[in-house]
């Protein structure tokens, strides 16, 4: 049985993910805000105030582990490695995935970062294949960069081998 990869994403990734989580926690909440303002105002009908509740409760709960579980569990099951073989992926909270993608498959990498990412010195490597993509996230860009290069080195090397 093989044993798990042993590279982990950059500890930086919790920060970028929580304050991710914040993002789309405010939008959540936006959504039954707004929709409370105008039925105030009385364009729309005033919602029971045990459905108000469990709104209000929702949105804590989603909040809650957008912002302090999930991207500390996300961090803790996220692990990579590259071999000269091959490319191989660890992740998932509750769901666990592995995936192996042989060098002969890559067709080109790429790194990618957003705004977010770039205030923190952060990118992401994403594999292409011919079926899909696969995207390491939250590298620091200089380990990013490394490993795209690498990447891209052992797959040219594999295809000429071929």
């Amino acid at each position: 049985m093989r044993t798990l990869p042993k590279e982990t994403l950059d500890p930086k990734a919790l920060t970028v993910w929580r304050i991710r989580g914040i993002i789309s926690s405010l939008i959540f909440a936006l959504i039954p805000l707004i929709y409370i303002t105008i039925a105030a105002i009385g364009f729309l009908p005033i919602p029971p105030s045990w459905v108000i509740v469990i709104i209000l409760l929702l949105i804590i709960f989603q909040a809650v582990s957008a912002i302090a579980f999930i991207p500390s569990l996300r961090l803790r099951y996220w692990r990579y490695e590259v071999t000269e073989h091959e490319i191989d992926l660890y992740r998932g909270i509750f769901i666990r995935t592995r995936t192996l993608i042989p060098m002969t498959r890559v067709q080109h990498v790429d790194t990618r970062e957003g705004p977010l990412y770039r205030h923190y010195n952060l990118a992401a490597v994403v594999i292409s294949t011919a079926a899909t993509q696969h995207e390491i996230p939250a590298l620091s860009s200089e380990i990013a960069n490394e490993l795209r290069d690498r990447i891209s080195e052992l797959a040219l090397v594999v295809e000429d081998d071929v």
